[in-house]
């Protein structure tokens, strides 16, 4: 094996580090206003206090509320080794009542050299459970429950989260609870008598802001300043670096996939693609490997619709077009095929079909749902007769037919009038 050259092994390096939640999300935990910072408040607190804290981290999914609680409980293990212990659960996967419960007694068995009985009952872990929670909280030992996909807990008896939270009101446990949920109502879920145990505290993860895309781009792409990579190439790469991230061409273009996409976990395999696209022989990146990675992620299905349409159908949609700008508010496919041959005798076109072949194309969009009825109601009438509306906009249509392969220039021509 050859020795790796210096594109390699940046490549590598990077790619490895965007594959890794923990090194991403650590520049966006400096803060002391930082979620992370919020939440290894509440756990050291309940640590050092010997209290009892339950907590929600809510946010759409990729926005890093497991990959913060990841850094947490790593951060607090080595802090306090001796003095937690951590039970994961899935509600994908333990949402079952009896199935969470055991689950819990046999971490618990594990966490501390127990013999674990597959055999045993429901209440016999529960009640295995609590004196658990007892004998930790006496060792001073806090027990930190995490609950990823919170709200499926949520779905059933919530016997689970009753006797959790109700175990936690005796003054000898010591114990957190942490529900994680891409829904924001999660705690709205809750029976009574489970929220009145409730802390209610709640941790809101929100897209990143300017600065801290600024710090994660800044973190990302930092190469060591060891031997392994000559200070040449490190010098130059980052230069490279700095001078795409300062361009306003790529803040545009950051700008742009963010609004559709604003999650950290998108903004990471944004950058994975764009450092895929990465010039081998130079070994840097450029502005043209991030419009790339843009243009491959910005999957559009509608325009992909309409530039798989046939030539009659995209007369049909120009047709519908010319229809809605003339403020026709209902217009039904006799309408369309008036406007088709008003076409036809103006411009005298050779594209002109028969009646039943136009409207098994008409079907032909309704099914691709590129067209749909403009309501439910009237479903007696007849397909011809109903009214039918547009699924597209006017840029969607006039950009789909500039890159279709056989668009007729007559077609461009009247969307442009």
């Amino acid at each position: 094996m050859g020795k790796e050259n210096p594109a390699e092994k940046s490549l590598n390096l990077i790619r490895g580090r965007l594959c890794d939640p923990t090194f991403v999300f650590r520049p966006l935990s400096s803060s002391s206003e930082s979620n992370y910072s919020k939440l290894k408040f509440i756990v050291s607190n309940s640590i050092t206090e010997g209290c009892n804290n339950s907590i929600l981290l809510l946010g759409p999914r990729g926005s890093g509320k497991s990959a913060v609680l990841d850094l947490v409980v790593s951060d607090t293990l080595e802090e306090y080794p001796d003095s937690v212990s951590v039970i994961k659960l899935n509600g994908l996967l333990h949402s079952d009542d009896n199935c969470a419960f055991k689950e819990i007694a046999r971490q618990l068995c594990m966490e501390h050299h127990l013999l674990f009985s597959k055999m045993a009952s429901f209440d016999e872990n529960s009640q295995f459970i609590i004196a658990m929670l007892r004998e930790c909280g006496l060792a001073h030992k806090t027990i930190i429950f995490v609950l990823d996909e919170f709200d499926m807990f949520a779905q059933g008896k919530q016997r689970l989260l009753y006797s959790l939270l109700d175990a936690m009101q005796s003054v000898t446990s010591q114990a957190v609870v942490i529900g994680i949920s891409s829904r924001l109502d999660a705690d709205q879920l809750l029976e009574k008598r489970v929220r009145s145990r409730f802390s209610h505290r709640k941790i809101l993860f929100l897209p990143p802001s300017r600065e801290e895309i600024e710090s994660l781009l800044e973190h990302l792409f930092s190469l060591p300043a060891d031997s392994s990579f000559p200070i040449g190439y490190i010098s130059q790469f980052s230069e490279k670096i700095k001078s795409i991230t300062s361009d306003t061409r790529f803040k545009d273009m950051l700008r742009t996939f963010l609004n559709a996409n604003s999650t950290v976990n998108s903004l990471v395999k944004f950058i994975f693609r764009a450092v895929s696209f990465m010039n081998m022989e130079s070994g840097l990146l450029s502005l043209e490997n991030f419009k790339a990675a843009l243009s491959s992620m910005q999957r559009q299905p509608k325009l992909e619709a309409i530039r798989d349409c046939s030539v009659l159908e995209l007369y049909l949609l120009v047709c519908m077009r010319r229809l809605e700008v003339k403020e026709q508010s209902s217009y039904n496919f006799i309408s369309v095929m008036k406007e088709y041959k008003t076409i036809h005798d103006s411009f005298q076109t050779s594209d002109y079909y028969a009646q039943n072949v136009c409207l098994r194309a008409f079907e032909h969009l309704r099914e691709r749902e590129v067209i749909s009825y403009a309501e439910t109601r009237g479903q007696t009438q007849t397909g011809e007769y109903r009214p039918m509306k547009l699924l597209i906009s006017a840029s969607e249509l006039h950009q789909g037919m500039r890159s279709h392969a056989c668009c007729p220039a007559i077609l461009v021509k009247l969307l442009d009038h």
